[in-house]
């Protein structure tokens, strides 16, 4: 009878294998690291990777790594400075480049990428966020797949703010 329990447990596993949680198209992510800023985040299947508006980019060395200087590029944002370990360099590729069908070269942007500490409802979590500056787009911050991922979060875009602010 325990060999069929046993059995039993170890084929019942997949099925209790955690859901999905749920978010919005847009929902709010604190950044404990930057402040404690509470932003308004797009949720982007289509994206791969998180963006962060950020202005002033300066990398630079410290003790042989490298680290990015930068302030936020958003509407309530203040003047204070922020530092932070850079663990790549990503290179973005334009999408307008990449129509071009005469065979020219593609630009191709590098940014720097941080982890940072987001907080989406009561879920905390650390991922890559490449800096940059997109104050001129609704939403400072974009979460891409690869963080989406890391919040195992499914996306309705019929819905907004589905966690509420955060409360991590």
């Amino acid at each position: 009878m325990k060999n069929v329990l046993a059995l039993l447990s170890i084929l019942a596993l997949p099925a209790l294998a955690a859901e999905p949680t749920l978010y919005g198209r847009y929902e709010y992510i604190k950044l404990p690291e930057i402040g404690g800023q509470t932003l308004k985040a797009k949720m982007d299947t289509g994206a791969l990777t998180a963006s962060l508006s950020a202005k002033d980019i300066q990398t630079f060395s410290r003790d042989g790594d490298d680290w990015v200087r930068f302030r936020l590029a958003t509407k309530d944002a203040d003047s204070k400075v922020y530092e932070h370990k850079v663990s790549r360099v990503s290179k973005i590729k334009s999408r307008a480049d990449e129509a071009d069908d005469e065979g020219e070269t593609t630009d191709v942007a590098k940014r720097p990428v941080v982890e940072l500490e987001l907080c989406l409802g009561d879920v905390k979590r650390t991922i890559e966020v490449n800096l940059v500056d997109r104050s001129s787009f609704n939403y400072p911050l974009l979460i891409g797949a690869k963080g989406l991922r890391e919040f195992k979060a499914a996306i309705n875009p019929a819905k907004r703010y589905v966690a509420d602010k955060p409360d991590c």
